[in-house]
Formats: structure tokens, sequence, C-alpha cells
């Protein structure tokens, strides 16, 4: 069964008509032309495919376009601003946070997204003081607890981590373009 859904991907909408089965990794790779997000697992174990879903980090090979009709999707891609690389796209290039690059894009949305999470007050597993007022912190632990969903088969954890923490302190992770 089909159904006509509108996903605003980076910026720019799309009105498509999909099966009531598809993703929104499915959508966006094979319909709309963007590659950003990976086909890793398909199973939401890897976060290749992460994508940002009305703001919020999302295994986009979990979930159904249908489901999320008139969403705003944000792609690795989405997170660059007039030609100009987001943050922590730089801070991943400064820091080396990639070797073969497949996961980078997954590893950056789901930083960006994260830190928004930070920003919001919300706990992980990892955080020390859950009622501790403002930011959770940012120590190693945290943010590999907060970036666990996403794996990396070259191990390249030994600079994501720096390339993330250097982004949080210097205010350049949650906001879009160079405006952080």
């Amino acid at each position: 069964m089909d159904a006509e859904i509108t996903l605003r991907v980076d910026g720019e909408e799309h009105r498509l008509t999909v099966d009531t089965r598809t993703t929104i990794l499915d959508a966006l790779r094979e319909r709309i032309g963007n590659t950003s997000p990976k086909k890793g697992c398909d199973h939401g174990q890897c976060g290749a495919c992460t994508v940002l879903l009305d703001g919020r980090r999302v295994n986009s090979c979990l979930t159904f376009a249908v489901a999320h009709d008139g969403a705003e999707v944000t792609t690795s891609e989405g997170l660059a601003e007039n030609g100009e690389l987001h943050p922590m796209h730089r801070s991943f290039i400064e820091h080396d946070g990639y070797q073969c690059g497949y996961c980078t894009p997954g590893q950056i949305v789901s930083a960006v997204g994260m830190l928004e999470e930070v920003g919001n007050g919300w706990p992980s597993h990892a955080t020390e003081n859950v009622s501790a007022e403002g930011n959770a912190g940012l120590s190693d632990d945290e943010i590999r607890e907060r970036m666990s969903g996403n794996l990396c088969r070259c191990a390249a954890y030994a600079n994501i981590v720096p390339a993330i923490q250097y982004a949080a302190e210097h205010g350049e992770g949650v906001e879009r373009g160079g405006n952080a």
C-alpha cells in the first residue's frame, strides 16, 4: 500500500509516494538521492544511518517514513550552511575523528544531537549527578556512553571523543552552521 508524504530534508521540501514499509533511510537514499546517512546494519545497531528527526536523533533505518509525514529531517549534509562546514564537521577534521569515513556522517549528526540533549539537561547512564542543575557535564565516559549507539569499524574512537569534547567546550556542536 502506498502513501503520499512530505519530508523536509535539509531545508528542502520533498513530496513522495512511498510504500508504507519504507524507512526514512530508504526514502532519503533511494527516492531523494541523499546518501549522507549510510545503510550499515539495517537493524538499528550501528548508528551509520543517524539523522535528526524534528531535532532529535534517530536511527533512520528503523523509522517508517509514513509515521513522520511533514517532519524535518537533518542529515550531515544539512548541518552545513551557506557552503560552510558545521563546527562539528570541522572538529572531526581537525581531530582526525574518522578513518574510512563510512560512519562519520552518522557520528557527526549523533554528536550534534547528543550535545543538544546535554544542553537540555538530559542525563545518561553515565551522568554522575542526575539532580545537578544545568549541563550534565561531558567527561570522556559521558561522551562514550551517549555515543554508544554509533559504532566505528575502524575504531577511530580515540579521536572521535576529543573531537566532540572540543566542539562542546567551544560551544560549537549544537547549532547549525557557524553560528554556534
